[in-house]
């Protein structure tokens, strides 16, 4: 008999995982991976019956792998603990898996919501389910592409994102995040960040979510949305100008200590 397993990854998510966990009751094992929850996370997911993995990682691709080896079934779907599977979906899932002609991975639409209630107007398309020996690996820290044997296709349905649902929860994770994200940056050598970049990269990500996503057409909490799109942007880029400037003074640090060390040698 075909089956599946899903993984999901979480960090005190008690307000979310138990929705999640029902949302995939229908697949045949449900994994957690779980990064050091100090809340109810790790007790409601074991009340629901799901195999709890501890691994701490502030690497996406890191857990979602680790989902991966701890995975049984033939499929491998992979959700969050803030999204849910729609009736639509599971119904084409559970169509695709017994076809022998299946590819070897699917995209899934996904719906965002905003403040819990508030549809984004783009709907994203996101690989996430995958026969289990097709899937290779997953790898980006942050931002999270996969290597898949064979073709991909796209399933009906959506994926529904319960995301940033208030205020404090969206700086929240910016502070979180925006560390981990400057620190790609500086390690792939991104250029002095100038004064005029700020209000560059805040503008381009306004653009992008306001106009480009079509963030307009929902009201304020499209606007809301998009200027904390710019602000996210501002505090990712003072914080790769911070690392910059410490790096710089490291490097003179080290200078000023290999001059001194050089004048002593010749004075001996």
């Amino acid at each position: 008999m075909v089956s599946i397993s899903a993984v999901i990854i979480t960090k005190n998510e008690e307000s979310m995982i138990e929705d999640a966990i029902r949302s995939v009751s229908f697949c045949d094992e449900i994994i957690i991976i779980d990064n050091g929850s100090t809340d109810r996370t790790v007790p409601i997911a074991r009340k629901h019956k799901a195999q709890v993995y501890e691994y701490a990682s502030d690497d996406f691709s890191k857990s979602r792998n680790m989902g991966l080896r701890k995975a049984k079934g033939d499929w491998v779907l992979y959700i969050d603990a803030d999204e849910r599977v729609t009736k639509e979906l599971m119904v084409h899932i559970k169509t695709v898996i017994a076809n022998p002609q299946a590819k070897a991975a699917y995209r899934i639409k996904r719906k965002n919501y905003y403040f819990l209630r508030f549809e984004w107007p783009t709907v994203e398309k996101l690989e996430r389910f995958f026969k289990r020996v097709k899937l290779r690996l997953w790898y980006g820290r942050l931002h999270e592409s996969v290597v898949v044997d064979g073709e991909i296709g796209e399933l009906d349905g959506f994926l529904v994102h319960y995301t940033h649902r208030s205020l404090s929860d969206m700086v929240n994770k910016t502070l979180m995040w925006s560390r981990t994200e400057a620190q790609l940056r500086l390690a792939a050598n991104h250029p002095k960040v100038v004064w005029w970049r700020f209000p560059r990269v805040m503008l381009s990500a306004f653009y992008d979510s306001y106009v480009k996503q079509r963030g307009w057409k929902i009201g304020t909490p499209g606007l809301v949305e998009s200027m904390y799109q710019a602000f996210s942007a501002f505090v990712t880029y003072a914080q790769l100008w911070e690392m910059q400037q410490e790096r710089k003074t490291q490097s003179f640090d080290f200078a000023q200590d290999k001059h001194a060390k050089l004048k002593t040698t010749n004075k001996s």
